[in-house]
């Protein structure tokens, strides 16, 4: 029976070519669309769950509340890992991790160098995550100073063709490590990103490890044992940190909280405002979700549209069938083999269609996406959702050709139009108010992404650049500051704690003239400078005069303040005044005007910049604009190579950097209009289906009214017009949801757009316009019709 099925189903396929190749792409594009997103969701909600020892590992994680708000993170003092094991037996194992993130070293193996990202962790890292081990005891790795685990690719850069095991590494030529363990390359479901790992003992070597409580700088995680309640574990290390901050006659008195977080949970949930987990990425997953959801609901819509338009065509067939006894029920089961068949057939071109633009689509969402074709599990479940999908989009069609009555339609009188119309109506409304939200969704992030972008940044990005301190720049950086600025390359110098887009470091417990109890819980944004930070990075002064320690030598701990940290500080006259921090004075020197540092999208905070007496990651130089841009870095990187032999020059713009800051706004955008394109597509196909199967039922109304002195354009508007009511009640539905959703999405952005009327108005506009072009196609054909065909018969 299910073979007789197939093989009906197979000649209806043929026999109607054009309506099956326009069903299928159509299905295809849909299904297509919806498997990139189902990719690429289930790439982040398996990332990290692929340990083992998963519903045992936990982040540390700090909780505290700073100017009025609760706040988490899951950066912890470096020594709270040894802290937690020796005093709670509750932990199996622990680990601190730095990935290697912003660490550059030069490793060196013969003749090679190549700069490397090398990070930190305790002997435990193994034993509690599950990364796949080559060559190498886990039970031994990590046990001393001088030995590494690199990952496969790593080893295949330094040694070739080599077996890495056994050799001898040369870390910032000086420190030598054996390799000791090869790692499988990390997964791409893995939130870790590391090319090799040394011990923790190298940072204690190296002088990276200190035992500051305040200093919340690394990564904790814990395994705890088979049984332990997380919330009664939670309580018992809840004072962790206050215990130890607040000893002896400590002047700041810390709130600090620290609990468990479950692991495989922080890449989704990594917002912690409020205190909690309970937001971050898992938005953006769900967004996506709806939107494959709507792009697939939109494509089955399609394929309803179609299959009905043909109603017609097929009413005989049916009649037929029900005369010589077929049921109901054998029908349905019929139509619906068909639909699955088209389903079938459309997933075959939707992989051809995955496969290309698979590379594309990585690039977009900064992934590395594959699909494993080889796989048994992902045939099945392909499969399984080709059928689940011509189950979906051949329901309808099912249920409504096999309802026909055999003796009207054999007798030819049978008239679907005014019993189906409603439905497919609302299936038209349905796909043009997504196809609409999409695209409101689309021109909204595009507003707020330029809104951001043409936000005043408070320093001048043209022609600054900047390299991070490495190697024996920090060294001989104040030869290197002198041969830059006198070789005509660069303008101006200054060495700061991080890029000027980027902050590497806050904190709170700073007091002033003034100041009260609870103004020591005040967040302020650090940044430093040796020298010349105003006229090198293109801050605007407002009062007193820039940081220069090479003019005066008591500056190496004076302080500039934001306009925004003199306003927090209720500070009248800023200048002059002294500011209290871990034990050392600070005298305000001078007052520059905010600058972005952190995400464009927020508020900027208050920001202190501290004298040399700080720390120090990077080195700004503005070029020289008399001289060509290669000039001047040709001339800047042989400096650089003077000072730092061992190291490659390397250098960023500052203007890229800040672009790099919208990357996955834009990328939300750029799939939005895409699958917002494909949606429209899509539902341009069903209108044109329905005015298909308009024009064919009311061929001969048209016919009569042809004969009677209807024009061409009478004809049309007649035809359209309907359609077009459609669309506007879809722009009806539509806006308001989309003006929800998107104010909801915007609630995430301190600086933001207002949502304005014309939003909605270009988006219906651009409906309109499209299925007027869709819709006057067919309207114009059927118009122009003989009308002496339709009525021969009669």
């Amino acid at each position: 029976m299910i073979k007789n099925y197939i093989k009906i189903a197979w000649r209806n396929l043929l026999k109607n070519k054009a309506f099956s190749s326009i069903n299928i792409i159509g299905l295809a594009i849909g299904m297509a669309g919806a498997l990139l997103i189902a990719l690429w969701l289930q790439n982040m909600l398996s990332m990290d769950r692929f340990h083992e020892k998963s519903d045992r590992l936990y982040a540390i994680s700090n909780r505290d509340d700073h100017t009025g708000k609760k706040w988490a993170w899951l950066n912890t003092p470096k020594i709270m890992g040894p802290t937690l094991k020796n005093d709670f037996p509750e932990i199996e194992s622990f680990t601190r991790l730095d990935d290697g993130t912003g660490n550059q070293f030069i490793a060196t193996y013969k003749d090679q160098k190549i700069v490397s990202q090398i990070g930190f962790a305790d002997p435990g890292f193994f034993n509690m995550f599950s990364f796949p081990l080559l060559k190498g005891d886990k039970n031994n790795l990590l046990n001393d100073a001088n030995s590494i685990v690199i990952t496969q690719k790593y080893a295949k850069t330094l040694f070739g063709n080599e077996d890495p095991i056994g050799k001898i590494i040369k870390i910032d030529s000086v420190n030598l490590v054996t390799v000791t363990g090869l790692l499988q390359d990390l997964p791409n479901n893995s939130s870790m990103n590391f090319e090799g790992l040394v011990s923790w003992d190298y940072a204690k070597k190296i002088g990276y490890v200190d035992t500051n409580w305040s200093n919340n700088s690394t990564y904790t995680y814990v395994l705890l044992k088979a049984g332990t309640s997380l919330p009664a574990f939670n309580e018992k290390i809840r004072l962790v940190s206050q215990n130890h901050i607040n000893v002896g006659d400590n002047e700041i008195k810390s709130t600090n909280e620290i609990f468990a977080f479950p692991f495989k949970d922080s890449y989704l949930y990594d917002k912690g405002e409020g205190g909690n987990y309970t937001s971050g990425r898992i938005q953006l997953v769900r967004l996506f979700a709806w939107i494959g959801a709507f792009i697939l609901l939109v494509a089955c819509i399609n394929f309803m549209n179609l299959s009905t338009a043909r109603s017609e065509r097929r009413a005989k067939e049916v009649g037929v069938r029900k005369v010589v006894g077929a049921g109901r029920k054998s029908l349905m089961v019929q139509f619906i083999m068909e639909s699955i068949l088209i389903s079938l057939v459309a997933m075959v071109l939707a992989l051809i269609c995955m496969v290309l633009v698979l590379p594309a689509f990585n690039n977009l969402v900064q992934k590395n996406l594959t699909l494993s074709l080889l796989s048994v599990q992902t045939w099945l479940s392909l499969i399984a959702f080709s059928v689940i999908t011509g189950i979906l989009a051949g329901s309808y069609p099912a249920f409504f050709l096999s309802s026909f009555k055999p003796l009207k339609t054999l007798k030819g009188k049978l008239n679907t139009y005014n019993k189906g119309m409603s439905i497919r109506s609302m299936l038209v409304i349905i796909q043009f108010s997504l196809a609409i939200i999409l695209t409101i969704a689309t021109i909204i992030v595009s507003k707020q992404i330029q809104f951001t972008k043409d936000r005043e940044r408070g320093y001048d990005e043209n022609g600054l650049v900047y390299t991070s301190i490495s190697g024996k720049l920090d060294k001989n950086y104040v030869s290197l500051r002198n041969e830059l600025l006198n070789s005509n390359a660069v303008l101006s110098v200054s060495k700061n704690m991080s890029p000027v887009t980027d902050r590497f470091s806050n904190g709170w417990g700073f007091s002033w003239p003034g100041s009260t109890e609870s103004d020591k819980k005040l967040l302020f944004n650090r940044f430093s400078s040796d020298a010349n930070a105003v006229q090198n990075l293109g801050f605007k002064l407002v009062k007193g005069r820039d940081i220069d320690v090479y003019k005066y030598a008591t500056d190496s701990n004076a302080v500039l303040l934001t306009e925004t940290a003199v306003k927090s500080m209720r500070l009248s006259n800023p200048v002059g005044q002294v500011i209290q921090a871990d034990g050392e004075n600070w005298p305000v020197v001078g007052v520059i005007k905010d600058f972005i540092i952190d995400s464009p999208y927020d508020e900027i905070a208050p920001m202190i910049i501290l004298g040399p007496k700080s720390w120090f990651t990077t080195i700004h130089y503005r070029l020289n604009p008399n001289n060509s841009t290669e000039t001047n870095l040709k001339k800047i990187a042989d400096i650089f190579k003077k000072f730092n032999p061992d190291y490659p020059f390397d250098y960023k713009f500052i203007d890229k950097n800040f672009e790099s800051k919208f990357k996955e706004t834009q990328s939300i955008g750029t799939i939005s209009m895409l699958f917002a394109g494909l949606t429209i597509f899509i539902s341009c196909l069903g209108l044109l289906a329905l005015i298909a199967y308009m024009a064919e039922t009311r061929m001969k109304e048209i016919a009569v009214r042809k004969v009677l002195g209807a024009s061409v354009g009478q004809l049309t508007s007649l035809l359209s017009l309907d359609f077009l009511k459609l669309v506007l009640i879809a722009i009806l539905i539509a806006s308001p949801i989309a003006w929800w959703t998107m104010n909801d999405w915007l609630k995430d952005y301190s600086y933001r757009i207002e949502i304005q009327w014309h939003y909605f108005a270009i988006a219906g506009l651009m409906a309109i316009l499209i299925s007027l072009a869709t819709i006057s196609y067919q309207a114009i054909k059927a118009a122009l019709s003989n009308p002496v065909n339709s009525l021969r018969d009669e």
